[in-house]
């Protein structure tokens, strides 16, 4: 038995022995750079996190920028009695109430102005871009001639307006705007829809105007 035991423990002691040499010989052969899974992990942690760039503010909050030739639009009609409506051209921004039109640096505020409104479009200059926009009523407060006159710019809308309806419209006069571009929106007050309380939400509509039109 004692030989036996003795056999046994040096068995054991040539194993501990062969293990050993293995493991130096393993470190010996082995890339210098080479290391061990948890330095890994902390190398990660350590590394910067990618993140995503921040995406370039366009022209009248665009999300799409337009073509270095045109001209960049947003018309955002009013909402309850605090939202103004908004008109942005070439990133000027209009805060209006009630009524506005505009062509070039030439800005009109109408409440009850039907006339000045028909005669504003009247003398407009021929190649003149005119943005028009509600908030609050644009159906009592605009007389049936001046929806004539806004209807003869190309509205198709003007006469389906409604008590509150938000509404906004581009036109042209003396050249024509191109088909594929979104000219005008209506959005009517209903007591089951209505964002704010006797109002309804705003539209917008936006797009791009090749400067060569114009």
């Amino acid at each position: 038995r004692s030989l036996a035991g003795i056999v046994k423990l040096g068995r054991i002691l040539v194993t501990s022995l062969a293990a050993w040499y293995l493991g130096y010989l393993f470190a010996a052969l082995l890339p210098k750079k080479t290391v061990t899974p948890m330095a890994n992990l902390q190398d990660i942690r350590r590394k910067p996190v990618l993140r995503a760039p921040v995406p370039k503010r366009q022209k009248c909050d665009h999300w799409s920028p337009c073509s270095p030739g045109s001209y960049a639009y947003r018309i955002l009609s009013g909402g309850g009695r605090e939202k103004l409506a908004k008109i942005c051209f070439e990133d000027e921004l209009f805060k209006v109430c009630g009524m506005f039109v505009m062509y070039d640096q030439f800005v009109i505020n109408s409440t009850d102005h039907s006339g000045e409104m028909m005669a504003f479009i009247k003398n407009a200059p021929e190649e003149s871009l005119l943005l028009m926009v509600t908030h609050d009523d644009g159906s009592t407060r605009l007389k049936n001639d001046a929806k004539k006159s806004v209807e003869e710019l190309g509205s198709k809308e003007i006469w389906n307006m409604k008590f509150r309806s938000s509404w906004a419209f581009i036109a042209a006069k003396g050249f024509k705007l191109p088909d594929d571009i979104q000219k005008e929106k209506i959005n009517h007050s209903d007591q089951k829809k209505n964002r704010y309380n006797g109002w309804p939400a705003e539209i917008q509509i936006e797009g791009c105007i090749p400067r060569n039109l114009i």
